[in-house]
């Protein structure tokens, strides 16, 4: 009688997965509407990778947005997460009312040069001074990729578009700004630059206060042609870096090899360990003042500073100024945020 060879297939691997079991797959958005090689994609995926990688649970995290190509981000990374697209300009007053709504939530806002250093410039620097404990990512491209690239605050004097036009103003320099406003990490990274973006973005989520990163991110549209000082071959040319960035996780074994003399360790919030390896010899990232001073000089120089500029993990965020409970404000009932009608009686009548 005739039988049938039985053939045994061999197991599939299971899949890889974080240390909160969840797989990259758990990270992802929707499918891009923006152009392809548009910068902007590559951040998206940097915040996908980062997060996966450190564990953070997607319903954890509010991602908040304005209004152009940048705020359209969100939507193509972490669909799990609550996620809010605000008018234009005014993400960090919609980002800053969350976060003392629930203020156990992360947040990030992801908004562009046009969002944040024109129309919403004024909310923006309210945040950073006040030190809300969210990471502000600004996907910089010197232009107006949804109306048909105009000059951005941004843009360097000199700078021109693919029309000819030459522009005639001096550029915003965000950093320099939010360094002096009070932000408590700000760095800038290259879209391109895989490596760096990546180590701060994973310091970042670690930080507890304003976190601002200025990412040149090329329009590939309207600003990557000869001429324009926010294009790729531009930052490949003129792209120098303050150091190197590394960073250790804390539930990682700390065994990093480095040179003690030449590096700075700074231990975050959660235990995390921040590593920069010094490219400029006399740079501190805890002196506010020389990393104003470096990237001015930097500028007049015709460079383009990338890394950790500033850095500063002592200073109380917004919400621990405010010694809120620890349950979030927004599940509280009535009679604990709201004066009864005996007591607004009193002081409607002590005001009499």
């Amino acid at each position: 009688m005739a039988t049938t060879p039985v053939t045994s297939e061999a197991p599939k691997p299971a899949p890889k997965t974080n240390r909160i079991g969840l797989q990259v797959l758990d990270y992802r958005g929707g499918k891009t509407t923006l152009c392809a090689g548009c910068g902007h994609n590559a951040i998206s995926e940097r915040i996908l990778d980062a997060y996966y990688e450190m564990g953070i649970q997607p319903e954890r995290l509010m991602k908040m947005s304005g209004i152009g190509c940048s705020s359209k981000s969100p939507a193509y990374f972490m669909s799990r997460s609550h996620s809010f697209n605000s008018v234009h300009g005014r993400m960090p007053s919609v980002a800053t009312g969350a976060l003392l709504a629930n203020h156990t939530m992360r947040s990030l806002g992801v908004s562009g040069d046009g969002d944040t250093a024109s129309i919403g410039m004024g909310q923006f620097v309210h945040l950073v001074r006040r030190n809300v404990p969210m990471i502000y990512i600004i996907e910089d491209n010197g232009v107006y990729g949804l109306t048909k690239g105009q000059f951005s605050a941004t843009a360097d004097i000199g700078s021109k578009l693919k029309t000819g036009v030459i522009n005639d103003l001096p550029a915003i320099d965000i950093c320099s700004l939010a360094i002096q406003l009070g932000a408590t990490f700000v760095g800038r990274s290259f879209s391109g630059d895989k490596k760096q973006l990546s180590a701060m973005l994973k310091a970042a989520i670690a930080h507890n206060g304003t976190v601002v990163l200025d990412v040149i991110s090329p329009c590939v549209t309207f600003n990557d042609h000869e001429g324009s000082t926010k294009s790729y071959k531009y930052m490949q040319e003129h792209e120098e870096a303050i150091s190197e960035v590394g960073f250790v996780p804390y539930f990682q074994e700390i065994d990093v090899e480095y040179d003690p003399g030449t590096t700075i360790d700074v231990k975050m919030h959660d235990g995390s360990h921040l590593r920069l390896r010094k490219l400029h010899e006399d740079f501190d990232p805890t002196d506010r003042v020389a990393a104003v001073s470096a990237l001015m000089t930097a500028h007049a120089q015709d460079e383009v500073l990338t890394g950790v500029f500033y850095i500063n993990t002592e200073k109380p965020s917004f919400t621990e100024l405010l010694n809120l409970v620890d349950q979030p404000l927004g599940t509280l009932p009535d009679e604990r945020v709201r004066p009864s009608r005996a007591v607004l009686d009193d002081v409607m009548q002590r005001l009499m």
